[in-house]
């Protein structure tokens, strides 16, 4: 099948992150978040190049990414789910032996009773709700389930307790997070009274390995840093001034580019593709790239985004189409038909990075990457060229 864009995922680049993620988390343990198509790096092409350089544990949101994963990864790996596993996908995971999150009683007695359907113990994490009020126990019950857990021991097993801290990236949520540290301490305390045993104590994500590395536990759930970015600008300046950081230790793991379908001439005067956002006012070389909204380049990028092409930036001229964008290449010697054209990553000496991407289109790191469609190609190589 043809394509007009492909992406590439560096397992250089990732061999690099991890790396400084071992030293970041030390004894805790490293559980690589995939959801969102592997933070829109594909998750059935990351996940398992992540493996081959030594990743045993990886966490998904629903069982529907579980199930793709499912037989796919070396063995040895463990799969948890953290969120979306109800109804048949529920027996399914506790029959493969999956892990999943339990935060209310519907899904423990589902699981209790999935186990003793199956006679294999349902693998469940308790979540607790410590502050971020989406999903966990009350703290005022957590000492009931865990008991109800130690009771039905023959069908369910704490595989961990966890919870999720609110905005840790944030020096402003140090309040709310400092609330919810002392409220998981204290269930951590409970499962110890209960002799129930707390499994995997996790609470760290990227954010949280970085900022509060009290809370790594066992084990950490590491999302965006694996890629190779910063949860967001303020961790990262605080991380790099306590540790004397002058260089940035994170490699980007995606590069993607197209090419150049077209090229031709605008004269002065003239406006370019639909409506009458951009008027030359002069001639003015355009290279059109098959490359739109349809396919993850965001609308919002008319007449602001740059493409690199010959290792310069073009900027794009006009409102960026569902299946195209125009480009400026005016002051580039040489654009023909064919050349490569990087939306995202380094071509040269110059790059486009995923965090001025995203200022321009006003997406968040994680919402540009996940927004990438699935059906752009997605290929392996040791480094970008």
């Amino acid at each position: 099948m043809f394509q007009g864009s492909t992406i590439e995922i560096s397992s250089e680049a990732l061999q690099a992150n991890l790396a400084f993620i071992g030293k970041v988390l030390g004894k805790a343990q490293l559980c690589s978040v995939v959801k969102g198509n592997a933070y829109g790096h594909g998750i059935n092409v990351f996940t398992p190049m992540a493996a081959q350089l030594g990743v045993t544990r990886f966490a998904v949101y629903s069982a529907s990414e579980a199930w793709q994963l499912h037989g796919r990864l070396p063995a040895g790996c463990e799969l948890f789910i953290m969120g979306d596993v109800d109804g048949s996908a529920l027996e399914w995971a506790v029959e493969q032996g999956i892990s999943f999150s339990v935060f209310d009683n519907a899904r423990l007695e589902h699981a209790i009773a999935a186990g003793r359907r199956t006679g294999k113990k349902a693998l469940a994490h308790l979540e607790v709700e410590t502050g971020m009020h989406r999903t966990g126990f009350e703290m005022e019950f957590f000492g009931e389930v865990l008991q109800r857990c130690k009771t039905d021991a023959d069908a369910i097993e704490v595989a961990g307790i966890c919870t999720h801290l609110a905005g840790a990236e944030n020096r402003s949520n140090a309040e709310r997070v400092l609330g919810q540290k002392v409220r998981f301490r204290e269930a951590l305390a409970m499962a110890g009274k209960t002799g129930s045993g707390p499994g995997m104590r996790h609470a760290a994500c990227s954010a949280v390995s970085l900022n509060e590395p009290d809370m790594l536990y066992d084990m950490a759930r590491i999302g965006i840093l694996q890629y190779g970015f910063w949860p967001n600008r303020e961790t990262q300046e605080r991380y790099s001034e306590q540790h004397g950081m002058v260089e940035d230790p994170l490699r980007r793991v995606i590069r993607w580019w197209s090419r150049v379908m077209s090229v031709s001439t605008l004269p002065a005067g003239g406006f370019v593709g639909y409506g009458a956002t951009f008027n030359a006012e002069a001639g003015t070389r355009i290279a059109t790239i098959p490359m739109g909204y349809a396919y993850g380049y965001a609308r919002s990028l008319s007449n602001a985004g740059p493409v690199l092409i010959r290792g310069q930036l073009a900027p794009v001229r006009g409102i960026v189409n569902m299946n195209c964008i125009t480009v400026d290449v005016t002051g580039i010697e040489g654009v023909e038909k064919g050349d490569e054209a990087v939306l995202i990553g380094a071509q040269g000496e110059r790059s486009i990075s995923v965090a001025s991407f995203g200022d321009l289109s006003d997406q968040l790191n994680y919402e540009l990457l996940t927004r990438l469609p699935h059906d752009i190609p997605r290929v392996v190589v040791e480094k970008h060229i």
